[in-house]
């Protein structure tokens, strides 16, 4: 009998701790949403660089908090500035199918960019870069993901140097696995063409396709 209520008394506190867990899960989520939520108030009210002048809805950036999968664009266009989300025009259509040959959905990933205001010559010079910013690395640090999808030239020069990485011709790294480590993030950096590129530049449609194939690729190993 002692055996038993031993037993008993394990599997009590077994139920106990995973409910423990469960609510400390909710409890960090509650948190990240809060903190990005105020970031979000912050870069609304945002004037520390001239196009605030331009912008009409800021595009802060959607999906999970918990995400394990950031991607990181340049900036909004005209689509994206009037609806005020990441990726709505024609490029933002051309991700969605390049999501999907990743075994990927939208609403699993979280989405953002390096500016958050419109770009109207699609754009930016490293004064607004270095103002804008500081919004991408707090939002980088509550999420918490463990791969970043940067695209394009901006997205992808701006994390490696952040994270002290070589930088090469987009020719040379697109597609390839960069890890880094650092005291607030563990991830994995993959550059990528921007989705708009193989909209001016055809050829590099099957380039990306095949990217983000390998990417789909490499995400079910990591899996299992």
């Amino acid at each position: 009998m002692k055996l038993l209520k031993m037993h008993c008394l394990t599997i009590e506190e077994a139920c106990l701790k995973l409910l423990s867990n469960k609510l400390d899960r909710f409890s960090v989520e509650d948190s990240r949403r809060e903190i990005l939520e105020e970031l979000r108030k912050k870069v609304e009210s945002c004037r520390k660089c001239p196009l605030w002048r331009t912008r009409k809805n800021p595009v802060f950036g959607e999906g999970p908090v918990d995400a394990e999968i950031m991607l990181i664009g340049l900036g909004p266009g005209y689509h994206e500035n009037i609806e005020g989300r990441p990726f709505v025009g024609a490029a933002g259509k051309f991700l969605d199918k390049l999501l999907k040959l990743a075994g990927l959905d939208r609403s699993e990933v979280y989405i953002t960019n390096v500016m958050k205001c419109y770009l109207p010559e699609n754009k930016a010079s490293e004064d607004e870069i270095e103002a804008c910013t500081p919004y991408l690395d707090k939002q980088i640090e509550v999420i918490q993901p463990r791969i970043i999808v940067a695209l394009g030239n901006v997205a992808t020069e701006y994390l490696f140097k952040k994270f002290g990485l070589k930088r090469q011709s987009m020719g040379k790294i697109h597609g390839k696995i960069y890890r880094v480590s650092s005291l607030i993030l563990q991830a994995e950096i993959i550059p990528m063409y921007h989705p708009a590129s193989a909209l001016r530049n055809p050829p590099l449609r099957s380039v990306l396709m095949e990217d983000w194939r390998r990417l789909g690729e490499h995400l079910r190993e990591k899996s299992r």
